[in-house]
């Protein structure tokens, strides 16, 4: 559990500097991801290494298409995403350029965003088995197109985190629903402090499904691209009769996805770990508890603040004062709420949250002190978590749309 999170995401933008600032990413996107089918696989790689892989329009764009001609393709019967380098799987989205459009008065963050959502709400709802192999930083934006994965594989250079309140924004991409349905405490250190997880960690939240350790990554891909799937693509079990799954659901001319997934799973899993009894964690488990099942934001502060003797406590204040005040009483909120969403109106509400944080909350501020001055001293709206107004908070959470003119208003209708 390290705070690596805001250095990330400095990375990130010093390196899209070099890369120069494309706003849409259009006129690069195929070189910024790569697909190709292997063995039945339809692989995507993120291919923005320099950049640690972070997603930009362009690429978001290009995996909407591929994906769903890939959905109704015989060829193709499961996915595979990775990242390209050895650092990171993605560590999140272009935060440069998002910044960029919001100072200059321009609209390309809206339209990100919501064909972000759409493509993480299509991921979740995949109807083939997509897996999703994170080697390396995985964070933000990287994390949406993770946990809607059948299958999440984390590994020894795994580092998994939502940090955005230290940027004066809100776990988004889904995180309402998929932290929403974690422990309730893990949801709201997770999402409250930032905090960067191991593989170990990650499995034992509930963010992972299986640790490949040492080789076992490399081992993966060769049986990816070479084990005989043909029985399981045809539906049928290890003895050559029906699959036990229940009724065969073709789709173009794909076997029932259910039982891929399964033998995917059966060849997969005994390649690693798939517990984490010695994650880190799990040794602060009862005092992780205690302190975050507080009221509020407040109250969890407050906790800390009273057991500082403790190294574990001490850390995760000190995570939590560097947050935007704003973003803790928001995320906080939010939540609450994603735990009592389904996913598409957890989308929808993330996009809503996301209109009003770029017109008034902190998250210029944030990207100012982070990537443009780098001084690393944010001055947030509000200086404490005691100065923001509940209205404030309330404020946010009003759609600033019509239920029938929500620009993700047809999530759901598949």
């Amino acid at each position: 559990m390290t705070e690596v999170g805001t250095e990330v995401v400095t990375e990130v933008g010093a390196e899209v500097e070099e890369e120069g600032n494309l706003q849409d990413g259009a006129v690069r996107a195929q070189d910024e991801v790569l697909f190709e089918v292997v063995n039945g696989f339809g692989v995507i790689t993120l291919n923005r290494p320099r950049a640690l892989n972070a997603i930009t329009h362009g690429m978001v764009r290009a995996m909407w298409t591929q994906l769903n001609a890939w959905a109704v393709d015989p060829a193709v019967h499961a996915v595979l995403i990775e990242g390209a380098g050895e650092k990171a799987f993605c560590a999140g989205g272009d935060v440069r350029a998002l910044y960029d459009s919001r100072v200059n008065n321009a609209t390309a963050h809206q339209a990100f965003f919501v064909e972000e959502y759409r493509l993480d709400y299509l991921i979740h709802r995949y109807p083939k088995p997509y897996i999703a192999l994170l080697d390396g930083i995985v964070m933000g934006g990287g994390m949406g197109v993770a946990q809607g994965a059948g299958l999440r594989i984390v590994t020894d250079r795994t580092r998994l985190a939502m940090p955005e309140t230290g940027i004066g924004l809100f776990p988004d991409v889904g995180a309402s629903w998929f932290l929403g349905h974690l422990a309730p405490t893990l949801a709201r250190y997770l999402g409250l402090s930032g905090a960067t997880l191991t593989a170990a960690d990650a499995l034992y939240c509930g963010l992972a499904d299986v640790w490949l350790e040492g080789d076992a990554p490399e081992r993966f891909r060769r049986m990816l691209r070479e084990y005989d799937w043909s029985a399981a693509v045809a539906g049928k079990d290890r003895e050559g009769g029906p699959a036990r799954s229940g009724a065969r659901r073709a789709l173009g001319g794909a076997a029932d996805p259910t039982h891929l997934l399964g033998a995917l799973r059966a060849a997969i899993l005994p390649l690693g770990r798939t517990w984490a009894d010695d994650a880190p964690l799990a040794q602060v488990r009862a005092t992780l508890d205690r302190h975050f099942s507080a009221l509020d934001v407040s109250a969890i502060v407050a906790s800390l603040a009273e057991d500082v003797h403790t190294p574990w406590a001490a850390d995760t204040l000190a995570l939590l004062r560097q947050r935007s005040p704003l973003s803790l009483w928001v995320t906080d909120r939010q939540l609450q709420k994603g735990r009592r969403l389904d996913l598409a109106d957890a989308f929808r509400m993330e996009l809503g949250l996301g209109h009003h944080v770029f017109a008034s909350g902190d998250f210029v501020e944030g990207v100012r002190a982070l990537l443009i001055d780098k001084d690393k001293q944010p001055r947030w709206r509000y200086a404490t978590l005691d100065d923001v107004p509940a209205a404030q908070v309330d404020a946010f959470f009003v759609s600033p749309w019509p239920d029938d003119a929500h620009p993700l208003k047809a999530l759901g209708d598949d």
